[in-house]
C-alpha cells in the first residue's frame, strides 16, 4: 500500500500522486441544431449533431477517498445535456449574428438571412459562436460553479470534451489556481 500524503518514494525517486475521475456515459448525448460563422462573414447553413460529452476531474481525495462523486458528476452533466437536447443553439455574444426574443419567438439575423424559432425550442447561450470548443467551455464553467465549488471539491484540473461528429472532439481544460 502506498504511503499517505501527496508524495511518496519508490526506490531512489520521489513520486507525486494524482487522482482523476472520468465520466463518459451513453446518456450524456444531446441532439441539437446550430450554425457557426467563419471569418465573420461566412455563415453555415443550420444543421444538427448528436453531441457527446465527457468530463475528467483531477484533484485530491476527500474524506471518502474519491475526487468527486461519479453519480453527482454524471447527474450534473446530464442536467446540462438535457437542457440543450432537441434545441437550436444560438450565440448571444456574436459580433454579427443578432439574436432577439420577440413575444414567444426567437429571431436570429445574419446579414440578409433571418431565422425564426419558437422560444421554447431555443437555447440562448452566452458565447460568441456555437462551436464545440465554446460548448465545452460553457459546460466546464457550469461544472465548476454548479458542482465542484458548491460541494467544496478540492479539484486541480477539469477537462470537458464535446464530440460533435463521432470522433471530432473539442476540449476545454481548466486549472484551479487554488482559490476554488
Amino acid at each position: 500500500m502506498l504511503a499517505e500524503g501527496f508524495e511518496f518514494q519508490i526506490g531512489c525517486g520521489i513520486m507525486r500522486k494524482t487522482f482523476e475521475v472520468s465520466v463518459e456515459k451513453e446518456q450524456l448525448i444531446f441532439s441539437a441544431a446550430h450554425f457557426i460563422t467563419f471569418a465573420d462573414n461566412i455563415c453555415e447553413s443550420i444543421h444538427g449533431h448528436n453531441y457527446r460529452v465527457r468530463c475528467h476531474v483531477t484533484g485530491d481525495l476527500e474524506q471518502n477517498s474519491y475526487v468527486v462523486d461519479f453519480i453527482a458528476l454524471r447527474d450534473h452533466l446530464l442536467k446540462l445535456t438535457c437542457q440543450w437536447d432537441h434545441h437550436v443553439l444560438l450565440p448571444t455574444k456574436h459580433k454579427t449574428i443578432r439574436v432577439e426574443v420577440e413575444k414567444n419567438e426567437v429571431v436570429a439575423r445574419f446579414e440578409n438571412r433571418r431565422w425564426v424559432f419558437p422560444e421554447d425550442d431555443c437555447a440562448l447561450l452566452e458565447i460568441d459562436n456555437t462551436t464545440a470548443e465554446r460548448l465545452a467551455e460553457l459546460i466546464a464553467a457550469d461544472v465548476v460553479d454548479g458542482l465542484l465549488n458548491a460541494n467544496q471539491v478540492s479539484w486541480k484540473k477539469l477537462s470537458v470534451g464535446v464530440d460533435e461528429n463521432e470522433g471530432q472532439w473539442a476540449f476545454c481544460h481548466l486549472e484551479n489556481d487554488g482559490d476554488s
